[in-house]
């Protein structure tokens, strides 16, 4: 006995059958009654959403024996042909994919010049997968689009645009775009429901949030799916079935895992991820439903009421409570490592797909021995913590970007007296030093060795607009300054050439006269030394943000307790 499979059975003959597409359906059904057509349409969306179908409809309604308020009959000898895709005169569709060519092309183009069979009929040409056309071949069709023939209506189904738009950006001016978009979960299970009420057939809610889920929104996967259920299950359709023939994780076992988690059990990844294999669940599969079990437990989180249409009422009950072991930045955390591992697209690509996921869940088994500085700060009594605290001068509000290595006096040590008017120690990297504190360099770079701040060594030579050894002088390190004479520390193999570029008094003016403006001091009282770095570690970002991390840990008792007692590890 011939059986037609659901997708194709259910399949709409009219623009109001369109599931989820009713911005498309009622614009067509209106152009097709009132006669506004345009030459040529563009419908563009993800796979398995009614693209195609949507151009069959338009054709069947202009060539419909009976069409009625734009809709077409559905019924009669032209419908059923053209739906049915059959062979016919007026309506022909290619597929661009293996049709690509500028041959193929020009002969779409002389065949387009034919009149339809019938004076009331429309010649219609559905271009499937058209973004496979080749740049070539939409030139040949460009001319006409621009200058149709009468009665002649091109429609256009792509799942990538954006590829037309590289290739022939011209032909979308010519075109009216429809967008289709992807069911929400909601929709498609509505939708099954009443295909699977006239199939006679009962269904679990929870079998067909699973079914709808996997589809991500493309009914057509959606029907795909529920047809290779009903094969197995035959006359019902419940969870279990569904996550045997889809392979799909039970959410008992992320629940595990947030537990595994919470606990920091480290030693259990190992046993957790050996009983995924046993099971013979797909690892991939498994990391994508964990990316979904964390966003939907921490939107529970942020509010018990929201509505995650993914989930029946009894696993947001186990989310919930799933929850209630975490703080909200925990399971933010939590969600972006995954988010990370995901977009870094090793999983896939690797050959060891388990060790990967191992060391994924050894990470997130891990987070909770990490603390963000703002928690720590607010534990601490710090800004934000509503909890008087004594103010630190010595130390700032917040990390900042560390200073170059200088030979200044410690930040909490009291300047001598004779150089109490000046700051001894750099300006906040946010502001431009001030005039008067380059000025202060000036008259008393004499009495001690100080820095010169990195913003303006950095804004000195952007200034001088150097060519060639501007990079090389950006990754130096401003080791001193005292009575004119500025100690620069460089990677070995750079610093003959960078103390020749220096000692060039004619090739260094630039760079001379913005530093020394910036100091207080005249060009020729400068003079440069460069000393190699030798074994010294080189100072980058990470290791400046370091720097400045532990320094605001030992400022602070408070805060150095935390981290003791905690065991925890400060992350900006």
């Amino acid at each position: 006995m011939h059986r037609i499979a659901l997708a194709r059975r259910y399949r709409p003959r009219r623009f109001d059958e369109l599931v989820g597409q009713d911005h498309v359906g009622s614009t067509l059904s209106r152009a097709v009654e009132s006669g506004r057509l345009a030459h040529a349409y563009l419908f563009s969306g993800p796979r398995g959403i009614g693209k195609t179908t949507a151009a069959r409809i338009l054709a069947m309604a202009l060539n419909c024996d009976q069409q009625s308020g734009g809709e077409p009959c559905g019924e009669c000898d032209s419908c059923e042909q053209i739906w049915a895709g059959r062979m016919s005169l007026d309506v022909i569709e290619i597929d661009a994919a293996s049709n690509r060519g500028v041959d193929d092309a020009r002969d779409l183009r002389e065949r387009a010049m034919y009149a339809p069979s019938d004076e009331g009929r429309y010649k219609v040409y559905i271009l499937d997968e058209a973004h496979m056309l080749t740049s070539q071949a939409w030139n040949t069709l460009l001319k006409v689009l621009e200058e149709p023939p009468p009665r002649v209506i091109f429609a256009f189904a792509t799942t990538e645009p954006q590829k037309i738009r590289q290739s022939a950006e011209p032909v979308l001016s010519r075109c009216q775009r429809f967008d289709f978009r992807r069911l929400p979960v909601e929709q498609m299970i509505v939708h099954l429901r009443n295909v699977l009420d006239q199939e006679g057939v009962k269904a679990e809610e929870g079998a067909l949030m699973a079914v709808a889920r996997r589809a991500e929104g493309g009914i057509r996967d959606a029907l795909s799916l529920l047809d290779q259920v009903l094969s197995f299950s035959n006359d019902s359709v419940e969870l279990a079935d569904v996550q045997r023939m889809l392979g799909l994780v039970e959410e008992d076992q992320y629940v595990d895992l947030l537990r595994l988690c919470a606990n920091g059990d480290r030693a259990a990844v190992f046993p957790y991820v050996q009983a995924l294999v046993d099971a013979g669940y797909d690892l991939e599969e498994f990391v994508r439903g964990l990316g979904d079990a964390l966003r939907a437990t921490l939107a529970l989180k942020l509010d018990a009421q929201t509505n995650v249409a993914e989930l029946t009422q009894d696993s947001r009950d186990l989310f919930i409570r799933a929850g209630e072991a975490f703080q909200e930045t925990d399971l933010l955390r939590l969600l972006v490592a995954v988010s990370d591992f995901e977009a870094a697209g090793r999983f896939r690509r690797s050959a060891q797909p388990r060790t990967q996921l191992e060391v994924l869940l050894l990470r997130l088994a891990s987070l909770d021995a990490s603390a963000e500085l703002t928690e720590l700060l607010t534990a601490a009594g710090g800004p934000g913590s509503g909890t008087p605290r004594s103010p630190l001068p010595e130390q700032p509000a917040k990390p900042q970007a560390a200073l170059l290595p200088q030979a200044a006096p410690p930040p909490q040590a009291a300047p001598p007296p004779q150089a109490a008017p000046l700051p001894q120690a750099a300006p906040p990297p946010q502001a431009a030093p001030p005039p008067a504190a380059e000025e202060s360099l000036q008259d008393h770079g004499s009495a001690n060795s100080v820095a010169i701040p990195r913003d303006t060594w950095l804004a000195a030579l952007d200034k001088a607009r150097l060519a060639g050894v501007a990079v090389s002088l950006r990754g130096v390190e401003v080791e001193s300054f005292s009575e004119g004479r500025v100690v620069l520390r460089a990677a070995p193999g750079l610093v003959d050439d960078l103390q020749e570029f220096l000692n060039d008094v004619t090739r260094s003016a630039a760079l001379r006269l913005e530093l020394a403006r910036r100091v207080g001091l005249s060009a020729d009282r400068l003079t440069f030394e460069v000393e190699s770095s030798g074994s010294r570690e080189r100072l980058t970002s990470e290791r400046a943000k370091q720097q400045q991390l532990s320094s605001m840990v030992a400022a602070d008792p408070r805060l150095r307790e935390a981290v003791e007692v905690l065991d925890l590890r400060i992350t900006e």
